[in-house]
C-alpha cells in the first residue's frame, strides 16, 4: 500500500493502509485527498436531511444522517490513520446499510414484519459490531468488506426491483445515473488496492501523479447513494398514497416531493411517518 511515514498522529494503527502516500503534503493530515473527499459524505447527508426533513419519514431522515456520520468517520480516519477512527467510519456504513435494508424490507403502509424485524436486524448489527472491532489484520478487512457487500448488494438489486416498476422516467434516469456513480465508485475502490505499486510509483515516476482512485469512490459513491435513496423514497411515497414526483433546486441537484400530511391528522401507529404542517 501507501508509505509508512509517520507524521502529527504517531504510526498508523489502522488494518488498512490506502494508496495515498501518508503525510505526503500536511504534517497534521495522514490522507490529504481522501481527507478531503470524505467531507462530500457529509455534505450530501446534510443536504438529503435539508431537502427532505418535511417530505420523508424518520426512517429516511436516519439514512442521511448516518451517512453524515460516516462521513465524519472517515475524515477522522484518512487525517490520522489510527484504528479507533476506523471503527468510526466502517461501523455507521453497517449501520447505514441495516437501516437501508429495513426501509426496503418494512415497505407497506402498515408494520409488515411486527417487532421481531427490528430486533433482528439489531441483533445483526450487534454482530457485526463485534466482529468488526475485535479482530484484527486481513481477517478484520475481509469480515467488515463481507458483512457489509452482503447487505449493500440487497439493497442495490431490491432497488433495481423498485425503478423496473415505475412507471415514471424520471425515477429510471435517477436510477442509471445513481447505479452508474455506484458501479464507477467500485471499480475505482478496486483499483486503488489492485494496482497501487502502479498509481503510487510507476505513474509519478514517469511523471503522471497517482489519480487518487479511493478519494474519488468518496465523491462517486455519494452521488451514487444519494440518487438511489431518493429513487427508494419515491417508491415509498407512492406506497404511502402521498403523489411522489421527482423535482430539482441549484440546478439540478434532486430532490423527491410529495403531499405533506394533513395537520391534525395521526399517522399510522405503525409508521414512523409524521405529522407536519406545511408552510
Amino acid at each position: 500500500m501507501s508509505s509508512p511515514t509517520v507524521g502529527f498522529w504517531g504510526p498508523s494503527t489502522s488494518t488498512v493502509d490506502w494508496c495515498e502516500t501518508n503525510y505526503q503534503h500536511l504534517f497534521h493530515v495522514g490522507e490529504l485527498f481522501n481527507t478531503a473527499s470524505s467531507l462530500v459524505l457529509v455534505l450530501v447527508g446534510i443536504l438529503g436531511l435539508a431537502l427532505h426533513r418535511r417530505v420523508l419519514e424518520r426512517r429516511f431522515l436516519l439514512a442521511f444522517a448516518l451517512l453524515s456520520v460516516v462521513g465524519i468517520g472517515s475524515t477522522a480516519f484518512h487525517a490520522t490513520l489510527l484504528r479507533e477512527f476506523q471503527m468510526l467510519d466502517e461501523l455507521p456504513m453497517l449501520y447505514l446499510a441495516i437501516v437501508i435494508v429495513y426501509i426496503l424490507l418494512e415497505n407497506r403502509p402498515q408494520r409488515r414484519f411486527g417487532t421481531w424485524l427490528p430486533l433482528l436486524l439489531l441483533g445483526h448489527a450487534v454482530l457485526v459490531t463485534y466482529l468488526t472491532a475485535f479482530t484484527r489484520g486481513t481477517a478484520q478487512f475481509f469480515l467488515f468488506q463481507v458483512s457489509f457487500a452482503s447487505l449493500e448488494f440487497y439493497a442495490l438489486g431490491r432497488t433495481y426491483v423498485l425503478q423496473r416498476r415505475s412507471p415514471d422516467v424520471k425515477v429510471k434516469r435517477l436510477f442509471r445515473l445513481g447505479i452508474a456513480a455506484y458501479a464507477l465508485a467500485i471499480v475505482l475502490w478496486l483499483s486503488d488496492i489492485q494496482f497501487c505499486p502502479t498509481l503510487n510509483e510507476t505513474l509519478p515516476a514517469n511523471g503522471v501523479p497517482n489519480p487518487q482512485f479511493h478519494a474519488w469512490w468518496h465523491v462517486l459513491v455519494s452521488c451514487g447513494f444519494y440518487a438511489l435513496l431518493l429513487v427508494i423514497a419515491h417508491d415509498r411515497l407512492g406506497i404511502l398514497e402521498r403523489q411522489p414526483r421527482l423535482g430539482a433546486v441549484a440546478g439540478g441537484i434532486p430532490r423527491v416531493l410529495g403531499n405533506i400530511p394533513t395537520p391534525g391528522v395521526k399517522a399510522d401507529p405503525y409508521s414512523d411517518a409524521t405529522s407536519i404542517p406545511s408552510g
